[in-house]
């Protein structure tokens, strides 16, 4: 059987190769007749009743001149890309390529081509997608999950003007990433089309680079989450030295995220560089975000949405005054704070850009590394892919340890029961169960 999935998806990424082949060599109008010409091609078979095969013959002729006048493209071009440092998965960006004609005489009539798509699953990962999909249709269960993306690259494509020997001159392309993720960029292509327009001549230029691709944010409205300030063991170590209590201790260069409050102002002024008070307090509030990732279905839209939900209370939960701690288990147990100085929300992002399931491990792991912590947490918020025993004990935990919880389910079985609030019997309004395919709109109410 795994040599069975793995002939299948050999054969589907060779038809994606040969339609981007295609794709690239061809115009807009060379497609359009190419169709037209097999189109015609299958209705002439009767040539004694049916004329359309002088149809074919026409499309063919002109095809084949059109490919034979292309001939071959020669010239030295230096091309440099130049990406941003990150986008977000769904939103279009700009970035831009820069050629220099290295030859003689004066290159007119080029485009510059790239394909940009979405990072593509290996085959391992497809073949868990296949498992998983498998066991549910085994067990009668209907999967509500779509196919793992294998959507064809964007192609990106812009002219440039006439070069002279030596000039140099920008392409602009503009592109979108549907999914989170390492993408790796390798190649720039140089493209002419012949007189006819048809077909394009290409000459490649390996530029290779690699963008990151960040979760998709959406807006949340301010969450409020009760909690008090918990003492932190090596809390003025470990959170930038920034304490709240009025024992004086030193003065130091201000880092940013350091309130304005503690600026020493005479310091400054005799410095002229920003310099703030230092303090000994231990006691700040620090929350938790808890990310679920244990699940068998790699890129199941439940997983990504929850990803996304994560990424959205990283951007809105405060951190200028407190610390936010980031937990979830992947190849091994993680935690990554941010605020304070320590660290910054865009790194949170990255991070969040490339978190995968986690298949092989029980979901007690992430019990445990949540716990080992909710002696300093002030606060704490969980994004869960389901509501079974398992992680509602976690939250039945977290309740007996006094921490307030709220709870964010994006479940992978679409068809989940009504949700009881079990631990959370109290506060109901702290459970909020969301639709994958209602994203946005839910979280913009979370607060209500």
């Amino acid at each position: 059987m795994n040599l069975w999935m793995h002939l299948r998806h050999r054969g589907r990424g060779g038809s994606h190769r040969f339609w981007r082949w295609l794709r690239r060599r061809c115009t807009p109008a060379g497609l359009t007749l190419l169709a037209a010409m097999v189109l015609s091609g299958t209705m002439g078979f009767d040539p004694d009743n049916a004329m359309i095969y002088q149809v074919f013959t026409l499309l063919f002729g002109m095809l084949l001149a059109s490919a034979i006048v292309a001939g071959w493209f020669r010239g030295r071009f230096e091309v440099n890309r130049e990406l941003p440092r990150y986008v977000t998965a769904g939103v279009p960006f700009r970035y831009h390529v820069r050629v220099r004609n290295e030859t003689s005489r004066v290159q007119k009539g080029l485009w510059v081509l790239e394909e940009v798509g979405a990072p593509q699953m290996s085959p391992a990962e497809w073949q868990a997608w296949q498992r998983a999909q498998r066991r549910r249709m085994r067990s009668f269960r209907p999967a509500r999950s779509r196919r793992p993306a294998r959507a064809l690259p964007i192609l990106c494509q812009a002219a440039l003007p006439p070069l002279a020997p030596g000039q140099s001159a920008t392409a602009t392309l503009e592109a979108v990433i549907g999914r989170r993720g390492l993408v790796e960029m390798k190649e720039v292509a140089l493209a002419r089309t012949d007189p006819l327009g048809l077909f394009r001549v290409l000459r490649r230029y390996p530029v290779p680079q690699k963008l990151l691709v960040l979760p998709r944010c959406y807006f949340v409205p301010p969450i409020a989450i009760p909690g008090d300030p918990r003492y932190q063991l090596g809390g003025v170590t470990l959170a930038s030295h920034v304490g709240q209590s009025e024992e004086f201790i030193s003065l130091r260069d201000y880092r940013r995220g350091d309130p304005i409050r503690h600026i020493h102002w005479r310091s400054w002024a005799k410095v002229g560089r920003p310099i703030v008070r230092e303090f000994e307090d231990e006691f700040f509030v620090r929350h938790a975000l808890v990310l679920d990732t244990f699940t068998d279905w790699p890129e199941h839209e439940a997983f990504e949405a929850a990803v996304s939900v994560a990424a959205s209370l990283a951007c809105t939960l405060p951190t200028q005054e407190s610390l936010l701690d980031l937990l979830f288990v992947g190849s091994e147990a993680y935690r990554f704070t941010v605020g304070r100085g320590v660290g910054h929300v865009e790194q949170m992002l990255e991070v969040l850009a490339s978190v995968r399931p986690c298949p092989d491990r029980p979901f007690e792991t992430l019990e445990r590394l949540v716990l080992q912590h909710m002696g300093v947490v002030s606060g704490c918020v969980c994004v869960l892919l389901g509501w079974d025993p398992p992680r509602r004990a976690l939250v039945e935990k977290l309740v007996q340890w006094g921490v307030p919880v709220r709870v964010l389910v994006v479940p992978v079985d679409p068809l989940l029961p009504p949700v009881d609030p079990g631990p959370l019997q109290l506060w109901p309004e702290r459970l909020t169960l969301l639709d994958p395919n209602r994203l946005e709109e839910q979280l913009a109410r979370l607060s209500e």
